[in-house]
């Protein structure tokens, strides 16, 4: 079942057009995430989502309740919609439990708090001032009050931003599992790709007001539609390749194809760089390399490479379980399958 619906929804602010015919489906209970840079329109659809902002056109329709078809708006009181800021917004002269209990009746704060307090993994801070607490406990305050009056849709703006990277990765496998627990649909907008990929079920790209693709975190990051999709989700390396039935022909070698073969005769093999080996002698298939940077990154190394063959990008980007000082000589191989993506237009993204 459906929870979120959006179909070819419009939005402008004032003559400037910003969302161009969006299609979005989120099932009951599912987590979504839409994923793009600054400026590309994901807090416009957020607000659209709201009630904040209006549509031009199209529809937003909640579990089968029209909430905004282009013509009139239901109000944002009205939606059963709860909202997550980035900066968790609390009220600084209330308690963690006030906070929570903010707008519900009074019949019900007491044990519907202590319920959510649980939730999150909070108990027994309910009497603490916001300051008292720690940048990831305030985001979860934040959290257990959006949910205090069940909300049918929790749309999260970025919340995890302000908190550093250890942090950040944490909380979001909290938030991803209470809001699974509790069975909430819910809408992510963010640019971190990891974040996109380790919190949702489903993530839509949006690129200058449109969807680009959408899908599993695994489709997409695998089997991206376009070069620039394969950007957005992580580092790629984009090698120009000759298809024939089941395989693409590289600089690099000849790679089994990752899916059906395409239609087309030659296009792009995306090889992330995980897919890339580095050796310090040459085995079979492998080109010379320099190396031009190593970056030590705990797991392993992230390691930018100048291939001294013609027909590859000027810097490849592998990954390495050792160091590789600049300036060294290695030699580059790749392992398939390869994903085959579509040559760009004259002036696009080349590789």
């Amino acid at each position: 079942m459906t929870g979120l619906s959006v179909v070819d929804l419009h939005a402008a602010h004032g003559r400037s057009p910003v969302l161009h015919g969006i299609d979005l489906a989120v099932p009951d209970g599912a987590l979504a995430c839409v994923l793009g840079p600054s400026g590309c329109g994901k807090s416009t659809l957020l607000r659209v989502l709201a009630g904040f902002h209006p549509a031009a056109a199209g529809q937003v329709v909640l579990h089968g309740r029209m909430l905004d078809d282009g013509r009139s708006q239901l109000a944002a009181e009205r939606r059963g919609v709860g909202l997550v800021p980035q900066d968790g917004a609390l009220f600084p002269h209330l308690s963690v439990a006030a906070n929570i209990g903010f707008g519900l009746p009074r019949s019900q704060r007491r044990a519907r708090v202590g319920e959510l307090l649980d939730l999150v993994g909070l108990p027994g801070l309910g009497e603490r001032r916001p300051h008292q607490l720690s940048g990831g406990q305030q985001q979860r305050v934040a959290l257990a009050r959006a949910l205090a009056p069940r909300p049918r849709l929790l749309l999260l703006d970025e919340p995890f931003a302000a908190l550093d990277a250890t942090l950040r990765a944490e909380l979001r496998r909290e938030v991803a599992a209470t809001l699974r627990q509790s069975g909430t649909t819910a809408v992510l907008v963010t640019h971190d790709q990891d974040e996109a990929l380790s919190f949702a079920d489903t993530v839509a790209v949006l690129r200058d007001g449109r969807i680009a693709q959408s899908g599993s975190p695994d489709e997409l990051y695998h089997r991206p539609a376009d070069a620039a999709v394969a950007r957005v989700l992580g580092e790629a390396n984009l090698i120009s390749a000759e298809i024939t039935a089941a395989e693409a022909r590289t600089p690099l070698g000849t790679l089994p194809l990752a899916g059906p073969a395409p239609t087309v005769r030659s296009g792009l093999a995306l090889l992330r760089p995980g897919r890339l080996r580095l050796t310090a002698q040459p085995v079979a298939g492998s080109v010379p390399a320099k190396v031009l940077g190593s970056d030590f990154r705990g797991h392993d190394h992230r390691v930018e490479l100048r291939p001294g063959v013609a027909g590859l990008p000027d810097v490849l980007i592998a990954t390495s379980d050792r160091s590789w000082p600049p300036g060294s000589e290695t030699y580059v191989s790749a392992i398939g399958p390869a994903h085959v993506l579509p040559e760009p237009a004259a002036g696009g993204d080349r590789p």
